[in-house]
C-alpha cells in the first residue's frame, strides 16, 4: 500500500509517516518509482506508534518499546510501559491540580483584599493616592508601554 493510501486509511498526514520513518519508528519499502510501500503488518505498526504518540509517549519512548518488541520482548514490555506512562500522567495531573489549586487560591485572596480596600478606602483617598493598584490607571507589564 502506498504511503498516501496508509496514510488516509489512519486518518494521518503522509507526512506523519514520513515522519516516524525518520524517526525510526516505521520501516517503508521502496518501489521501484522511489514511492513508499507499506504492508497490512505496516499499517498496524504505524497506527500502534500513532496511539502510543497520542497516549503521550515520546518518539524515543516509542522507539525504545519497539525495539524491545522487535527484539521479541513481547507484552509483558507493553504492559510495563503502559502501567509507567499512566504513573507518570498520574504526577502530572498531581502536579497541574496542586497549581491550579494554588492559582485559585492565590485569585481569591486578591479578589477579597481588591473588595476589602474598596470599602474601606471609599471617600477616604481619591485615584491619585499613588498606588496604582487603586488609581483605576491601567498597569503595564515591565518593558511593555501602554
Amino acid at each position: 500500500m502506498r504511503m498516501r493510501e496508509a496514510a488516509r486509511k489512519l486518518q494521518v498526514s503522509a507526512r506523519m509517516l514520513r515522519h516516524y520513518e525518520a524517526a525510526g519508528l516505521l520501516r517503508a519499502a521502496r518501489l521501484d518509482n522511489g514511492y513508499r510501500s507499506l504492508s497490512e503488518a505496516d499499517v498496524q505498526r504505524a497506527a500502534w506508534v500513532r496511539d502510543l504518540i497520542a497516549a503521550g509517549f515520546s518518539t524515543r519512548e516509542v522507539r525504545a518499546l519497539a525495539a524491545a518488541l522487535d527484539a521479541g520482548a513481547g507484552p509483558p514490555i507493553c504492559t510495563a510501559a503502559l502501567r509507567n506512562k499512566l504513573e507518570q500522567i498520574d504526577r502530572l495531573v498531581d502536579a497541574l491540580t496542586n497549581r491550579r489549586r494554588r492559582v485559585a487560591e492565590r485569585l481569591v485572596r486578591q479578589q477579597q483584599a481588591v473588595a476589602a480596600s474598596s470599602t474601606s478606602d471609599h471617600g477616604k483617598e481619591g485615584p491619585g493616592d499613588g498606588n496604582p493598584e487603586h488609581s483605576g490607571a491601567p498597569v503595564s507589564a515591565p518593558g511593555r508601554p501602554r
